[in-house]
């Protein structure tokens, strides 16, 4: 029996250090299990090799205990045998570059004790009901199935996880209760939020005292743990980014903060691997405008489309911004844009005021009239917009301008992607003068139509750049496709499998007075090697 029991806590412990990797998918894909699953699917060779390694090893004790039976000094390999090799698994697994670091959080920790748990109730329940020769194969075979074991593991935890996500979400409440002066804004969008919300932040703070959600701090617990440890009295402003994946997430933001003014960029197929159609996304995205009080106040995008829909049959007070002097509330006349920024005339029907930033692109001039609209709807005069518009910065890995050593212009634009981005980042590049070069691995999440998408990307990349580096042969296959349709130089593409094959091909091309744009740049859980 000592023999056994060592056996078990051996592969608990084990495969919990064996499955480093499967957790930091996990923990890229939000904790959610159908995401997690789609991650086995695409790098299911990645995926089962650690646990397959540790197998392997498992036939030391394995073969040891057909040849000698359960004896004393076996129970000892038997327990040390998975360890080492877990551990050394785990340190090898550590070594590898990750472009977002695997966080050992509170919750990583208390879904590695799942999986020890997981593990060790699985080899119990082999020792009570299985022959010793059957039972040897079994434990011999259990690491095999590491990426499902830790899936189960995620699904034990879960649980436990929402119970502590409900008590931190109610704490975040009764703070928000206590604060009936807050002014609360809610933005979301298919695309372009994160960025209204940073000018929105800059431009609110000429006049207001303003909490803005960093980063992509979109989700119910990023906004939570936002509220609980960043918001204080002397906030007078409170602007949420509202992400959304499923259907019902932005009704879960809006159950915690309330908001007064919501703000919709966009609608269009991103995510469209969970939502699966975009009337989903749009009946999500149209959440916010729902929870509005009925004196509250709805901001939209001027489309041409689903959002110019969406505000037509909205009966709350509502704003419409974009570049339309007939039908907009808020729009932009004058436009003037270079590689080195923007001029635009600001105007509502009262007024106007000449404005002038470094952003880049169109696109950032209708983010701009979004963000105005709502220092409008809250009493700011247009000289003090006008002056925060001056004050505006690419936010960091959204077109960001950079001067890179030996002349050479860079546009960071690799926080992600999708068809409006893209499209808005390649037309601004080819404002740029030859050579443009372009260093992209597509567009992801975008459902059964992702190639569909990529291939268009390749052909309009085919009219803006000179240059492609395409990273990811498999993902990218479209793109390439793309830009040969329409006549794109074969020699003029090269295709390598990472970013840092990608930058050694670029340091290769590159000369004084090019331009590089780097769109797009996917989490580790999309890698192809």
């Amino acid at each position: 029996m000592i023999f056994w029991i060592s056996w078990i806590l051996g592969i608990s412990g084990g495969c919990v250090m064996a499955s480093r990797a499967l957790l930091h998918d996990y923990q890229l894909e939000s904790y959610q299990l159908p995401g997690y699953f789609r991650t086995l699917k695409r790098t299911w060779e990645r995926a089962v090799r650690p646990g397959l390694c540790l197998a392997l090893c498992q036939l030391i004790p394995c073969l040891l205990f057909f040849a000698a039976g359960a004896t004393a000094w076996l129970a000892v390999i038997a327990l040390l045998c998975p360890l080492t090799a877990g551990f050394l698994i785990m340190q090898k697994l550590r070594a590898r570059k990750a472009k977002k670091p695997f966080g050992i959080t509170a919750r990583v920790k208390r879904l590695m004790g799942a999986s020890a748990f997981v593990h060790a109730l699985l080899g119990i329940l082999m020792l009570l009901l299985a022959p010793p020769a059957l039972r040897a194969i079994m434990f011999t075979a259990l690491p095999a199935f590491l990426p499902l074991t830790t899936a189960l593991a995620g699904l034990a935890a879960l649980p436990v996880e929402k119970g502590i996500s409900e008590m931190y979400f109610r704490d975040a409440q009764r703070i928000l209760k206590a604060r009936p002066d807050l002014i609360r804004v809610g933005i979301t969008g298919s695309y372009g939020k994160t960025s209204v919300k940073f000018i929105l932040g800059t431009l609110l703070s000429e006049h207001y005292q303003t909490l803005i959600t960093p980063s992509s701090f979109n989700t119910p617990m990023g906004v939570t743990k936002v509220i609980r440890t960043r918001l204080t009295p002397s906030h007078e402003v409170f602007v949420a980014e509202m992400g959304a994946r499923h259907v019902g997430d932005i009704r879960e933001l809006c159950r915690l903060v309330h908001p007064r003014i919501g703000v919709l960029t966009s609608v269009g197929p991103q995510h469209l691997d969970t939502f699966r159609t975009i009337e989903r996304i749009r009946d999500t995205k149209y959440e916010l405008v729902e929870a509005l009080p009925q004196d509250g106040t709805a901001v939209f995008s001027d489309d041409d489309g689903i959002c110019l829909e969406l505000y037509e049959k909205t009966q709350k007070e509502k704003i419409l911004t974009g570049l339309h002097s007939q039908r907009d509330d808020v729009w932009a006349e004058d436009i003037t844009v270079s590689p080195r920024g923007s001029r635009f005339t600001l105007c509502t029907r009262e007024a106007r005021v000449a404005c002038e930033t470094p952003l880049l692109g169109e696109h950032s001039i209708k983010n701009i009239l979004l963000a105005a609209a709502v220092c409008l709807r809250l009493q700011m005069t247009l000289p003090e917009i006008a002056r925060g518009i001056g004050k505006l910065r690419s936010v960091e890995h959204r077109l960001e301008l950079r001067s890179m050593a030996g002349g050479v212009t860079m546009i960071d634009d690799a926080f992600n992607s999708n068809p409006a981005g893209s499209r808005a980042a390649l037309d601004v590049i080819a404002a740029f003068p030859p050579h443009r070069l372009i260093v992209t691995p597509g567009m992801v999440e975008l459902g059964n139509e992702e190639k569909q998408f990529n291939r268009a990307f390749g052909e309009h990349m085919a009219q803006c750049v000179d240059t492609a580096i395409l990273v990811g042969p498999k993902h990218t296959a479209p793109i390439r496709e793309g830009l040969l349709a329409k006549g794109f130089p074969e020699n003029a593409i090269y295709t390598v499998k990472s970013l840092e094959e990608a930058t050694a091909q670029l340091h290769k091309l590159l000369h004084r007075g090019d331009t590089v744009l780097f769109e797009n740049d996917l989490p580790d859980n999309y890698s192809e090697e």
